[in-house]
């Protein structure tokens, strides 16, 4: 029985607070408690708005992924030499490569042609993207380390190419929080299932809370995408609430005891976002008021482009409603023609060309291009090499990625390789310096971003990278 002749009763009788706290092991108590630190603020909140290091260019990334590594030489980095000497035996000595049974120059089988102010050099594979050459700013001097797709792709997404780290878009979110609370700071969309999977978008030893919220994978059209588990198929609102209040009173508990702890923390916004996220989340996903006009621009309900077209408008539509940093991958090992280049890269300029155009002129004509910073290419380049009868290799020492948008030198061609495109020889960009430069933009010091973790401070870019001040305008 309780006791009645106590502090914690009033006239003889039970108090609320007493009664509570003893009813149902005490869980009722600790539901209150929570709710109430929530709706007072107290309660800590790992995806709150932080404030930046500095004043940011961008808001918010769009990373366009374009997974296999594309072709630099036949798509923006034009070399007219290697076009010349198309066949000759190669004429210089080659890094690492995969197959070194045939080593003779390959030429691009496209044509390339000059476009806007800066007379940028663009193939006819991207002649939607050619249109909006005076709104990039091209970096051709990009390396990176590894020539296998795990070692490059964890090296473009982490910062390393042997242990599990955080990824770029959980490093963002613990650096800024989200705009939205009902949103997570971080979306991959389609994200691949191979070389790394969800290492790639993971948060490894930062609070789970910043890892990314993966919508579908590339196994899969994106009409058909969903966020797994968001949901539960026969349990009302109500029920679900009741259960997560159950739940969170128990994680509460263990907080309470186990005093300050950041993983605990980011368990129990994890559960609350998700909930929060069944409504807010759906809307955004729906394309239901978006204008014929639009859908069009991005080439939705057109065969070639429809898939790759709803994950740029995806994106766009996440970003607008807050979203830190959203990762579009396009096909797992879709850009890696080591045979049969022409029909591979063809269909794959075909199917990404029109919708990243789109994206563009969309944020540009919203007014959101300004301070979205959006990011395109893959974990490597490929060789002017050929190999085997038409294809490519892989080819870390040199390639081409561009940004637009978020602060960045519209129009604006930064590095260079050699005559053939093959070694990065001019204002080098190592992929620790582009990870530098992106957290620039939004405001971060990759110096100052850091998390103590097993006795030592880790950041994004380790002990490396310089900020490239050279490309922010």
């Amino acid at each position: 029985m309780l006791k009645s002749a106590s502090h914690n009763s009033i006239g003889g009788k039970v108090s609320r607070r007493r009664l509570l706290q003893q009813s149902g092991c005490g869980f009722a108590s600790l539901a209150l408690a929570g709710l109430c630190a929530e709706l007072s603020g107290e309660e800590k909140n790992p995806l709150a708005p932080k404030a930046a290091h500095h004043p940011a260019s961008a808001r918010r990334v769009i990373f366009l992924f374009m997974h296999g590594g594309p072709s630099q030489v036949d798509t923006f980095d034009y070399k007219p030499r290697l076009q010349k000497e198309n066949g000759n035996e190669l004429p210089f000595e080659p890094g690492p490569l995969l197959d070194t049974k045939s080593l003779r120059l390959l030429g691009s089988p496209w044509k390339f042609q000059q476009y806007g102010e800066n007379g940028s050099w663009v193939s006819e594979l991207f002649h939607n993207v050619a249109q909006h050459a005076d709104d990039l700013c091209f970096i051709h001097s990009l390396h990176t380390k590894g020539v296998s797709h795990g070692q490059a792709v964890s090296m473009l997404h982490t910062g390393t190419d042997n242990l599990v780290r955080p990824s770029v878009g959980a490093w963002v979110s613990y650096g800024l929080g989200t705009e939205n609370r009902d949103l997570p700071a971080f979306v991959t969309i389609s994200p691949p299932r191979g070389h790394g999977g969800p290492r790639n978008y993971g948060a490894a030893f930062l609070p789970a809370s910043y890892q990314a919220t993966a919508i579908g994978h590339s196994g899969m059209n994106v009409k058909d995408a969903a966020i797994a588990h968001l949901n539960a198929s026969g349990v009302s609102h109500q029920e679900q609430r009741q259960q997560l209040d159950l739940l969170q009173a128990m994680n509460r508990d263990h907080l309470s005891r186990s005093g300050e702890d950041e993983q605990i923390e980011g368990v129990i916004e994890s559960f609350e976002l998700a909930f929060r996220m069944q409504n807010a989340a759906p809307q955004v996903m729906s394309f239901a008021d978006e204008s014929p006009q639009t859908l069009a621009l991005y080439g939705i309900d057109q065969a070639a482009t429809d898939d790759f077209g709803r994950q740029c408008l995806l994106a766009r539509r996440f970003a607008e409603a807050g979203v830190r940093y959203i990762q579009v991958s396009f096909k797992q090992n879709g850009w890696d023609q080591h045979g049969n280049l022409l029909k591979g890269h063809q269909s794959n300029a075909q199917a990404v060309d029109k919708p990243i155009a789109g994206l563009l002129a969309d944020l540009k004509q919203r007014g959101m291009l300004e301070d979205t910073l959006v990011v395109w290419g893959g974990e490597f380049g490929r060789t002017p090499i050929v190999q085997g009868e038409d294809g490519r290799d892989h080819n870390p020492q040199g390639f081409t990625m561009w940004l637009a948008g978020g602060g960045v030198k519209a129009g604006l061609h930064y590095g260079a390789t050699d005559d053939y495109g093959y070694y990065a020889i001019e204002n080098k960009v190592h992929m620790h310096d582009l990870h530098a430069t992106l957290l620039y933009l939004m405001g971060l010091d990759h110096q100052r971003l850091t998390y103590r973790y097993a006795g030592r401070d880790f950041r994004l870019t380790d002990v490396y990278g310089n900020v490239v001040h050279e490309v922010i305008a």
